[in-house]
Order: C-alpha cells, then structure tokens, then sequence
C-alpha cells in the first residue's frame, strides 16, 4: 500500500509503501534514500513494537544525519584520505570526515528520492541512476534494491549493480534496532552473538590498518552471545578509538550463510542477520545523541545497534580484503536478510 510521506525542501513528494505477512509483521519503506522506516513486530507479551529507528516523514530523514533507515552508496563506509587510484587514476571524493571520505557523502544516497519501479503487499523495487563521476567515482552506475517481507518473518535486501567504467561499489543498509521498541532507551542489555574470529583493525579515525585481530580473549569476541553493554566500556583500543562498538567483523564462511543474531529479553524478540557478504560492520549508536524521532521519541546515544553487512572498509588500498571493485560490464548481486523471531 502506498501513503503520502511529505514535502521535501525543493518540493518533491516522498511516499512510503507498507508490506505485511499473515504473522502480523509489518514494514514500511520510502522512495526518500530508498529507507526502512519501520518494522511492527508482535512481541511475546503480544505487544506490538516497532524495532526501527526512525523518523515521522520524509522532511524528517532530509534533516536527520546518522543515516538511520537508508540505503548506503556508492561505497559504503570509510575511503582513507578521500582519494584512491583505480586502474593507474586516481580519483578524489570529498573529505566527510575529517581527512576522510565516509558512506560517499556529503552528496549521499540516502539524500535522493529514488524511483520506485515495482510495489504490491509483499516487495517494493527501487531504482537509482548515477551518473559518471557522481560522489567522485568513475562510471555511470544503475541500481536497483528490492525490499521483500515474506512468510517467514523476513526483511530481505536485495542490491544490484552494474557500471559503465571500473568502479567501486560496497553497498549497505544503515537501519538502527532496538528490539525492545524504537523508543525504549538504550540497546545495551540486548545479547548479541556474531560468527567471527576476527575484525580489521582500524586507527583513531577509524581507517582499517589493514591488520585482521583474532578476537579471542578481547571485548570484541560475540563468539558466545553476551549483552552489548558487558564490555563496551573496556580500556580496549578499538572501543576507545570507536567510543564503543563499530567495526568490521570478518564473517566466517563464504556464500550466503548466518552472520549474528541479538534477542531483546524485555520483548522477547530475536533478530538473525544472514548475508552473502564478507564483513559486517556492528555500529551500537555511539555518536546518537538525543535524536528527535518517530511519534515524539527521543534516540539516547546507544538508542539503537546496526548490523551493517559489507565489503571490507578501505578495501580498495588493501589487497589483502576481499576487492571492492565492480568491473565495467559485470552485475554487483547481494543480499543481505534480516530475520525476526517472536
């Protein structure tokens, strides 16, 4: 079903569409940066709860600047230096943070009202044209995303891609969690485990180093599912440089498998990631800081945790990650599930 989602500042109207189950799952989706909006999950005390943060309509996520809900491209993540040569060029983006290039902003995706090319009760396609040079990258880029809830209480996002010239695509959803409700204050207490025995370290910026860590034996081990909040605080130097979690973890295994999964006691509900990608970066809302959001909430710092699936950031000046280079002529194929539990 399509809905009106409001004005944006050069008056193009946004729409939100809203998919359902038969198990009482619903979720809502906006041309407006291709975003998740919401997702009304049935709790075990048979509450309803939306688990998304988010924002009442588009003006809303026109404002907003962490993210939340969007569709992240061209690459998602950090480019070390703003800059990077491909095939003897080198290309430089604009600095977004610090030195530093982060989600291929300022210009980003999830700034721009895509296209809506197909809709019914279930899916809902989405459609970008990017032209050569856009964001600073080489090649013109069409891509689609498709947002799908099934039967089996399933999110799934799907991406494809394909370019004009070599390039550089590693794209991601940017959706915040609380299972517990969007406005139930911090997500610390929810447990989460993740299929990793390492993660790419990064420096003080937040730049991979290029170095994997074992995660045995440091707060960055979810091997066994633990609260977010157990070890968040540690003098650990990827907690200090991130002020909490947000890093790539190496997923184990190749090929579409399951990456982590968090419950939120309170509510009851359990979330499964499953993706095809090599890395996902867990982001616990460190830089949140009293967001204005749906219905008159108000986000804490920590208010919500996202579970990012990727390519390996800076991937492009290490050759030991797994490239993040999108051939002239190929298609870029993923998809990444989120699965809910109640």
């Amino acid at each position: 079903m399509e809905k009106e989602f409001g004005t944006l500042k050069n008056g193009e109207k946004a729409k939100l569409y809203l998919l359902k189950n038969k198990n009482g799952m619903e979720i809502a989706v906006s041309n407006y940066g291709a975003s998740w909006v919401s997702a009304w999950i049935p709790g075990a005390d048979g509450k309803k709860r939306d688990v998304l943060l988010g924002y009442d309509d588009a003006a809303g996520y026109e404002a907003g600047g962490e993210a939340i809900g969007a569709i992240v491209g061209r690459n998602a993540n950090r480019i070390g230096g703003a800059e990077f040569t491909l095939n003897g060029k080198t290309y430089h983006l604009l600095k977004s943070i610090g030195e530093h290039n982060l989600h291929s902003g300022p210009d980003f995706f999830h700034k721009r009202l895509w296209q809506t090319a197909e809709e019914d009760d279930s899916h809902v396609v989405f459609v970008l044209e990017s032209p050569e040079g856009d964001q600073g990258f080489p090649g013109e880029m069409k891509i689609r995303v498709t947002y799908l809830l099934d039967e089996e209480n399933q999110v799934r996002i799907s991406y494809h891609g394909e370019s004009s010239e070599d390039t550089l695509c590693n794209m991601t959803n940017h959706a915040y969690f609380n299972l517990n409700g969007d406005a139930s204050g911090d997500v610390l207490s929810h447990e989460v485990w993740v299929d990793a025995d390492a993660y790419t370290r990064a420096d003080a910026d937040s730049i991979p180093t290029g170095e994997l860590v074992l995660v045995e034996g440091t707060p960055m081990d979810f091997r066994r599912k633990k609260p977010i909040g157990r070890d968040i605080a540690e003098a650990y130097e990827a907690l200090v440089f991130g002020n909490g979690y947000d890093h790539n973890w190496v997923i184990r295994g190749e090929g579409y498998r399951k990456a982590a999964e968090m419950t939120a006691k309170e509510s009851g509900i359990t979330m499964e990631v499953y993706t095809d990608r090599p890395g996902v970066q867990i982001y616990t809302g460190n830089f949140l800081k009293d967001e204005p959001g749906k219905n008159g909430a108000v986000y804490p710092k920590r208010g919500g945790v996202c579970f990012e699936t990727q390519g390996f950031p800076d991937a492009i000046h290490h050759e030991n990650f797994p490239s993040s280079v999108l051939k002239k002529g190929e298609d870029w194929e993923t998809v990444t599930a989120y699965k809910f539990i109640f």
